[in-house]
C-alpha cells in the first residue's frame, strides 16, 4: 500500500486560493423600501403618513403626492402619496405599512423593495411586493 504523503495546510490553502475561479462579491446593494399609499384627499393625511416615519428618525428620500380624480358633490378626491426609504430593513418597513394601513382615510398601502448598487455582472434588481388592505 502506498505511503499517504500530507502537504503543510500553509501552503495547500494558499496554492488552492490563487488558482480560485469563483469571482469576489462586489459591493453589497443597498434595500430601498417604497411604498404607494391610496386614501382621501383630506389635509391630516399626508402629516399622519410623515409621522410614522419621523418618529423612527427616518426622512424618505423620495416623496411624490399627486390629487386625483374630478371633485363631486358630496364626495371628495384621491390622493396617491408615493414614498422611498433608504435602507430600511424589511421588518421595519413591513410594520410601518401596517401602521399605514391603520390610518383613518387610507384606503390601500402597496409595498416593494429594490437593491440598489453594484452587483455581480448580469444580476438585476430583485423587487418584491405586498398588497394587503
Amino acid at each position: 500500500m502506498a505511503a499517504h504523503q500530507s502537504l503543510p495546510a500553509e501552503g495547500f490553502f494558499s496554492d488552492r486560493s490563487s488558482r480560485s475561479t469563483v469571482p469576489a462579491p462586489l459591493a453589497a446593494a443597498e434595500t430601498v423600501y417604497c411604498f404607494s399609499i391610496h386614501a382621501q384627499a383630506e389635509p391630516g393625511v399626508m402629516p399622519r403618513v410623515l409621522e410614522l416615519f419621523a418618529k423612527r428618525g427616518l426622512v424618505p428620500t423620495r416623496w411624490h403626492s399627486d390629487v386625483t380624480g374630478p371633485k363631486r358633490p358630496g364626495d371628495g378626491r384621491d390622493l396617491s402619496i408615493d414614498l422611498q426609504v433608504n435602507g430600511l430593513d424589511v421588518a421595519t418597513g413591513d410594520y410601518i405599512a401596517r401602521c399605514l394601513r391603520q390610518i383613518f382615510q387610507v384606503e390601500a398601502v402597496l409595498t416593494s423593495q429594490k437593491h440598489v448598487g453594484q452587483k455581480h455582472p448580469g444580476q438585476k434588481h430583485a423587487h418584491t411586493a405586498e398588497v394587503l388592505r
